[in-house]
């Protein structure tokens, strides 16, 4: 089946299911060829399709997106400049695979690496780019590994920076989402670079490989492929106010993984919605404080909260604060106190601590004499 004719039973099935849309019910997910896939929401990180989302699999040139993660976070730290040169070894230069075609010897400032490793997927670039930072790809993977844990990847062992084959070296395509929402959450000005169709070095003008780039909303971010690994695909859009990341592992061809990527991000956007509650910040709830300077206590959280729920189904969200009975002062300023439920219809979504979004001192004498009486009666 050609991509034109899947992307047309696509958008008929689409069609017939939209009027359970609007009732807020949710079809089931289109059912793909590739071996895992996944995809959540950015802001929420809710699932809204999987299949074998958890099973370790080679993620060939997905790889990348933690290589790149460890050098933004080297950048961020200020480990490393962008402007900064580094020689090009034998190993970087005779490494195999898509290549960003590096010289021996030469020396390139990391900005120009990492392009070639992002746009053009060169594994010469990523082994130049580990060996600068750790002095070999093995000690480079090894700090992949510390920050795959730190992420929370629990189906995720590196053993190079490229995703060329190794026996041991496995992700999943859950893991690849997280890392995916990382560098988009903690880089935003690095990520815009997953987005660029071309890049010139040397003369040699070299492509992105996502064609989903040139669909609307797409904003990046890598293919894959090796023999072992299929052909891989994680891809991020963004549609009014709404991200979504889906990510397909093990795909038959460069087609069905382009297809099957659009169909996942398709469904998303057509069924779920996303909106943001609450601030961090900004006033959830006040409560009646005792024995304090002032009577009323502002409680916040610490994060914006986001939800994502069933179109069309906004309507029915409400929200509960559980509280203490008594709040007495002094209160600490981010003093954790109760927590906000978000209810959809009668299910809990969402439970958040409430916190103190300042401190709050103990009052006069007087006041405090007064709300001790007040508080024996009460």
């Amino acid at each position: 089946m050609n991509t034109v004719t899947q992307r047309t039973i696509f958008t008929i099935l689409f069609l017939l299911w939209g009027s359970l849309a609007f009732a807020g019910q949710i079809p089931s997910p289109p059912q793909l060829g590739s071996e895992a896939h996944i995809i959540i929401d950015f802001n929420t990180s809710k699932t809204l399709a999987e299949n074998n989302a958890d099973a370790r699999r080679a993620p060939a040139s997905l790889t990348k997106l933690m290589t790149a993660y460890v050098v933004f976070k080297e950048l961020q730290e200020n480990n490393l400049t962008l402007s900064e040169n580094t020689t090009i070894s034998k190993k970087a230069w005779k490494t195999g695979g898509s290549r960003s075609f590096l010289e021996v010897g030469k020396q390139l400032p990391i900005e120009i690496l990492l392009k070639g490793m992002i746009i053009q997927s060169g594994n010469d670039a990523a082994v130049a780019l580990a060996e600068h930072i750790a002095g070999s790809e093995s000690s480079f993977a090894d700090l992949m590994n510390i920050h795959a844990k730190k992420l929370g990847l629990d189906n995720t062992h590196f053993k190079n920076a490229s995703g060329l084959p190794s026996e041991g070296h496995y992700s999943s395509a859950r893991d690849v989402s997280k890392v995916a929402q990382a560098i988009i959450r903690d880089f935003p000005d690095f990520y815009e670079w997953f987005s660029v169709s071309e890049f010139t070095y040397d003369d040699i003008r070299q492509y992105n490989r996502n064609s989903l780039l040139k669909q609307k909303d797409i904003d990046g971010l890598k293919t894959g492929y090796t023999k072992a690994a299929g052909y891989c695909l994680a891809s991020s859009a963004k549609r009014n106010g709404m991200r979504l990341i889906s990510v397909v592992l093990g795909g038959e061809s460069k087609s069905s993984r382009v297809s099957e990527s659009q169909s996942l991000l398709n469904y998303g956007f057509r069924f779920y919605e996303t909106h943001k509650l609450y601030s961090a910040g900004e006033t959830v709830y006040e409560s009646k404080i005792w024995k304090g300077a002032s009577e009323i206590l502002s409680l916040g959280i610490k994060e914006d909260l986001y939800v994502t729920i069933p179109r069309k189904t906004y309507k029915h969200l409400t929200a509960s604060a559980t509280l203490p009975a008594t709040i007495i002062a002094p209160v600490e300023d981010k003093h954790t106190m109760g927590e906000v439920n978000i209810k959809l219809k009668e299910d809990v979504i969402a439970s958040i601590p409430l916190i103190t979004l300042t401190a709050a001192p103990e009052g006069s004498f007087w006041s405090t004499t007064v709300d001790s009486i007040k508080l024996w009666f009460k």
